[in-house]
């Protein structure tokens, strides 16, 4: 049995649960498709728990993360958050995640669940020569509810009497109240629509569920599953660790080049190898797919050119709900990675013909 979040009672009868990274999760409440169209028309709510938190505390935590995390930390203001990976001196990755920043000296970041372990283990092992840093595992002290698309913030402000339109693009307010609930409301989220990740404590995230579900009915909100939460973040092109970033594929790889800044003047642990990238360019990158033949590039299925040479692989591929095309995104030898370029993607036995399309497959219009 896997780890459960403090809504899996709540769930555990209405929705197809499956393993995810050691937890118990729903896949699907209604179906993938009608959840993924309520997020990019109206609304839906996700149990987002299973993801890890890590407080980094102290005089020293800024010039800490500066030497870990790839994007520029003394660019944070207090209530705003960043996306940001950490790497390996090979340039590899170790987890992408979004950290916040509470204050002086005291950040949370929120990582990937099947990465907790390990990046808190790793933050550990650098801390070495940074005085007056704390880093402490957090996770158990929060539950995560994610509310997702076009109509989140109309929801969601009946509850509040804070004005969600001052929480801009990546900023938060701690301590707000959602009916009785005290939480911390960020303006993020992965799936490319617009709304908001909520962060309370586990002992109240059945009642915050109830209620955003209770509030959101006339506006057509609907609890949404893994399935969509995936279907939604690949067709905005937002990457997923263990598939798009690894510890094989580096930041600027996968496309994520935004979040690595590498003329920051802090030192950090892979730094040379992605500034190398940056200015002498890569030998293979990140790509759209759509398939001409009929098929459905998956995870890990092989690329090759009209040569039949061994190109690349695919990180994710559906039928995209919102497309209604079967698209995937693929690491591609840079020589094939031009618009049109005509490749093939082996679907079990067969070749498959697709070609390289723009990306990301969805983009919100406003």
């Amino acid at each position: 049995m896997g780890n459960k979040t403090p809504l899996y009672d709540v769930y555990k009868d209405q929705a197809k649960t499956i393993d995810f990274g050691g937890w118990d999760l729903p896949v699907q409440f209604s179906s993938i498709k009608e959840e993924h169209e309520a997020v990019r028309t109206k609304a839906g709510l996700f149990d987002v728990s299973h993801m890890g938190e890590i407080d980094v505390k102290g005089s020293g935590a800024e010039a800490f993360l500066q030497s870990v995390l790839t994007n520029d930390v003394e660019k944070l203001k207090t209530n705003g958050c960043q996306y940001t990976a950490m790497c390996y001196e090979s340039g590899g990755t170790v987890d992408d995640l979004v950290y916040y920043k509470r204050g002086e000296g005291d950040y949370l970041l929120v990582v990937n669940a099947s990465n907790i372990e390990k990046d808190y283990d790793w933050l550990v092992s650098r801390i070495e020569g940074f005085e007056n840093v704390e880093v402490t595992n957090v996770s158990d002290d929060y539950a995560q509810i994610a509310i997702q698309g076009p109509l989140a913030e109309q929801i969601l402000q009946k509850e509040t009497d804070t004005d969600l339109s001052e929480i801009t693009f990546f900023k938060f307010r701690d301590g707000v109240k959602i009916g009785s609930i005290e939480a911390l409301v960020s303006r993020t989220g992965y799936t490319g629509e617009d709304g908001f990740e909520i962060y309370c404590s586990p002992e109240d995230a059945r009642a915050l569920w109830n209620l955003l579900l209770q509030t959101g009915k006339e506006e057509g909100i609907q609890p949404c599953g893994l399935g969509s939460r995936d279907t939604l973040r690949f067709e905005a092109r937002l990457a997923l660790y263990g598939q798009e970033l690894t510890n094989d594929i580096t930041p600027i790889e996968a496309g994520i080049g935004f979040a690595v800044k590498t003329d920051k003047e802090a030192d950090f642990v892979g730094k040379s190898v992605l500034k190398e990238q940056k200015e002498s360019g890569l030998k293979r990158k990140l790509v759209g797919l759509e398939m001409i033949d009929k098929g459905i590039p998956r995870t890990d299925y092989e690329v090759f050119n009209t040569d039949g040479e061994n190109i690349g692989f695919v990180t994710t591929g559906t039928q995209s709900p919102t497309l209604k095309k079967n698209v995937g995104l693929a690491i591609l030898d840079k020589a094939y990675t031009a618009l049109d370029t005509e490749v093939e993607v082996q679907v079990r036995k067969r070749r498959l013909k697709a070609k390289v399309v723009a990306t990301p497959f969805y983009k919100r219009s406003n």
